[in-house]
This record gives structure tokens, C-alpha cells and sequence, in this order.
């Protein structure tokens, strides 16, 4: 439903983009559409909906960064999501975001994080991530009709 942006990064930065795209200041009030998160639950109710916090990568956080996290209100960490919703925005797009939780963070199992880990879990969740994109990318086709 909402993001923290810890990359220290916007792709905003740089020369100010032409028109039609909508200023170097972009709202992000409501980054994540209501609309699209609604329909996105009407498909699968067990979606949870929370607050990401985006870190710069490419390496896993520290437990030290995950416990930060916690304080300032982040449900789940990450190294995608910010950049792409903000530049969404920027061109006036509606957004949805779904992430998958493919490990639990540093220092709260214990064990030690795996990429290969990540990317197991990722390729065994496709059919079912891609099922339900399908599904809401239908849903969202008949409401336009």
C-alpha cells in the first residue's frame, strides 16, 4: 500500500523531463492504486497489503537494517519496487505491486541468506504469481468494458 525509499536514488534526478510527463515532483500520495489493490484482492483475498522499504542492493540487509525497518514501519524489504513505481507515477500510470517473499530477512531465522535461495523460490512460485497476474489482468480488462 505504500513504499519507504532507502536507495538514496530517484530516477527522477537529471535533466527535467519533457512533456507530457507530469514534473519533476511527482505525488505519491497514492503511489499504489486503491483501485487496481481492491481488484487485485477481489481475485485472491490472501493478499496482505503493507509497506515496503526499498534498499539500494545488490546484497542482502543486515540485521541491524532489517530491525530499522521494523521501527520505521516496514512490512517487507527489497532491492526492486521504488525505482519503478516513482518512474510509473512520473508518467501519470496507475500501479500495482505485487511482491513475493522469497526468504525471511537477515537475523530473524538465523541461518544464513542464499540468493540461490531467492531464485529457487522464485522460479517454484511462477506459475502460481502468473496465474494470478493473468487472473487480474482480466479482472481489470472486464471492469474497462
Amino acid at each position: 500500500s505504500d513504499h519507504i525509499n532507502l536507495t538514496g536514488f530517484s530516477p527522477l534526478t537529471g535533466a527535467d523531463a519533457p512533456a507530457p510527463l507530469h514534473g519533476r515532483f511527482v505525488d505519491l500520495t497514492d503511489a499504489y492504486s486503491s483501485r487496481l489493490r481492491t481488484i487485485a484482492k477481489s481475485v485472491d483475498p490472501t493478499l496482505r497489503e503493507g509497506v515496503y522499504m526499498g534498499f539500494h542492493g545488490p546484497h542482502f540487509e543486515t540485521p541491524a537494517e532489517i530491525r530499522a525497518a521494523r521501527v520505521w514501519g516496514a512490512d517487507l524489504v527489497g532491492m526492486s519496487t521504488v525505482m519503478e513505481t516513482i518512474a510509473a507515477r512520473h508518467m501519470g500510470l496507475e500501479v500495482l505491486a505485487l511482491s513475493l517473499a522469497t526468504n525471511l530477512a537477515a537475523g530473524i531465522s538465523g541461518e544464513k541468506l542464499s540468493g540461490d535461495e531467492v531464485l529457487a523460490i522464485g522460479k517454484a512460485s511462477a506459475t502460481r504469481v502468473g496465474g494470478l497476474l493473468a487472473d487480474i489482468l482480466k479482472k481489470i480488462d472486464l471492469e474497462k468494458n
